[in-house]
């Protein structure tokens, strides 16, 4: 699928699911391919703790809060392939960095404490400056982690990174649109698309939040489900009991 194409995609299935959120399927349910909360406002139903700690999560004013202690990851209950993904961030403390992995594994990758899968990455607008990093590592950086692949399309080594800057600072809220379909990752950020990669080596897997030592809120957590592909063999994340 070429970028024109894929693009393409993305316009039909926004104006579609806005003009009609009850599409019936093949066997006639008439709430296939609505959208679905990830998060209900009162608790964290639907989510797993990895390798945290009870400490790490808890609910508040209907957002979901992460105090950042220790690194690690809660996952969704369920995998997820083809979807369109919306999430509210915001970080509370200056240079803040966290993020959330799509198609993951959704358990440590052998002696890292972060999951294997392809992360979109949320750094406060300080992370930079702080980290004496190359201004080019932002907000919004797409990329394969541990020993998985996949093809940037805004190269920064194996990363990807956002062709424009659109995040809010330390306290403001933050708006990500992720689409993924078959492999490939288009992310919009604040009302545009601005980065995306393809050729994912794994097209189907958990979600994941990323503890990752700053305080971050979440809110605003729905997918939209869209129709299955076609997997090869390692294409789908382990299923987890």
């Amino acid at each position: 699928m070429n970028k024109l194409s894929f693009k393409l995609l993305c316009a039909i299935l926004f104006i579609s699911t806005a003009c009609n959120r009850r599409v019936m399927d093949h066997t006639g349910n008439p709430d296939a391919n609505e959208w679905q909360s990830l998060f209900n406002g009162e608790n964290l139903d639907g989510w797993i703790d990895v390798n945290t700690s009870k400490e790490t999560w808890h609910v508040r004013d209907e957002m979901i809060i992460c105090s950042g202690h220790p690194i690690g990851v809660m996952r969704s209950a369920k995998q997820y392939e083809n979807f369109i993904l919306e999430i509210e961030w915001r970080h509370m403390e200056a240079g803040g960095n966290s993020g959330v992995f799509i198609w993951s594994e959704g358990l440590p990758f052998k002696d890292d404490r972060l999951a294997k899968g392809i992360e979109v990455q949320m750094l406060e607008l300080d992370y930079a400056v702080q980290n004496n990093a190359t201004d080019d590592y932002v907000h919004g950086e797409l990329f394969p982690t541990m020993d998985l692949t996949a093809i940037p399309d805004n190269p920064r080594g194996r990363r990807s990174k956002s062709i424009e800057k659109r995040c809010n600072g330390k306290g403001e809220w933050n708006k990500y649109i992720v689409v993924a379909v078959d492999g490939t990752v288009k992310l919009s950020v604040n009302g545009k698309f601005v980065n995306g990669l393809r050729n994912s080596g794994r097209k189907k897997g958990y979600l994941c939040l990323e503890s990752e030592g700053a305080e971050i809120h979440f809110r605003n957590l729905r997918i939209l489900e869209l129709p299955p592909g076609i997997l090869s063999e390692g294409e789908t994340a382990p299923v987890l009991d």
